[in-house]
């Protein structure tokens, strides 16, 4: 297969692809080959390039990229100097990409390479950012899509952004919307969010996301729960204010006791209890340190950001030519 893919390149690779796929890979060996096959025969009819980013995996991922590199020009490989994570990972795909539509993928085959031509078809109708929405899941367990349902719901209410329910990473922005997007700079990134914030004509394409081809997911559950932190404090200021109301109903309610307890005195009910003492300092305390770790959070965040250190930093690139690695400012090598 790898030979009836190669056939349908052309000899114009050194001309602007009509579209660019970026794939972010770690540990992915399983799935390399079939990504790269069916790729090429969704877009067989379309002049593109397949920008893939080794995230610093420790299985033979590189050394099949590097692979596919040398057989197809079409393929450019970045390898970053460590794991930075699969934000930034992508955000390295497309700040390489020269495409004028651009599309999201994840290396993991969940999400059909097959749905590309279709998400073009929007874009060529005029659409900037083509968003793909899950209208099923499969090989999924019942607790991820009840934890999945749950953070939609939750960011719907309180992020600033109106966000796509069952949307994920994978979409395509038009060259203008791309633009825009990497403009924004900051380290806590949550893309799927920041393609909406950027605005222009979005359109949605309903697929059917299939189990996993191959190898094992990276998101544990400690991860996903950072992921859903990061994407609420990156578009809401409502967990700050929630600490504000917190702090102002337990004042109201310290406020409100304070006039019962001088009537339980003069009536001769009062007793001094020492659990009901040591509840509401409890109670308090743990109030008190939940507001700082709100507050905490943001804090950190603007610690990371004023820090100014690159999003990632790319150990070797293949099939990159250097002027396309100007616009990306990261130490390269």
């Amino acid at each position: 297969m790898r030979d009836a893919c190669r056939d349908t390149a052309t000899s114009t690779v050194t001309e602007p692809p009509t579209v660019s796929v970026v794939v972010p890979m770690l540990n992915e060996e399983a799935n390399v080959d079939a990504l790269y096959e069916r790729i090429c025969t969704s877009l067989a009819q379309e002049r593109f390039e397949l920008v893939l980013v080794d995230d610093g995996s420790t299985d033979r991922t590189p050394e099949l990229l590097a692979e596919l590199a040398a057989t197809d020009e079409r393929v450019k490989v970045l390898e970053l100097s460590r794991r930075f994570g699969h934000q930034p990972a992508l955000t390295a795909g497309l700040d390489h990409a020269r495409g004028a539509a651009v599309v999201m993928l994840d290396g993991d085959l969940q999400d059909p390479p097959e749905l590309i031509p279709t998400m073009l078809e929007r874009w060529r109708a005029g659409a900037e950012v083509v968003y793909a929405v899950r209208s099923e899941r499969e090989g999924e367990s019942r607790a991820k899509l009840v934890t999945a349902d749950l953070f939609y719901r939750i960011i719907t209410r309180l992020a600033q952004i109106e966000l796509p329910r069952d949307a994920g990473d994978f979409r395509l922005l038009d060259r203008r919307a791309l633009d825009a997007l990497l403009a924004m700079r900051e380290r806590n990134r949550y893309l799927r969010g920041m393609t909406v914030w950027v605005g222009y004509t979005q359109a949605a394409v309903p697929y059917k996301r299939a189990a996993r081809a191959g190898g094992r997911t990276k998101f544990s559950p400690g991860r996903m729960l950072r992921f859903s932190v990061d994407a609420i404090a990156s578009f809401s200021h409502a967990p700050l204010q929630l600490a504000t109301l917190v702090g102002l109903a337990c004042a109201a309610l310290a406020l409100a006791l304070a006039p019962l307890t001088v009537l339980a005195r003069l009536s001769g009910i009062y007793e001094r209890g020492v659990p009901t003492l040591l509840g509401a300092i409890l109670l308090l305390g743990g109030l008190q340190l939940m507001t700082l770790g709100v507050i905490g959070e943001y804090v950190g965040r603007i610690y990371d950001e004023v820090k100014q250190r690159p999003l990632y930093l790319v150990r070797r690139t293949r099939n990159v030519e250097a002027a396309d690695e100007e616009p990306v400012r990261e130490v390269s090598s």
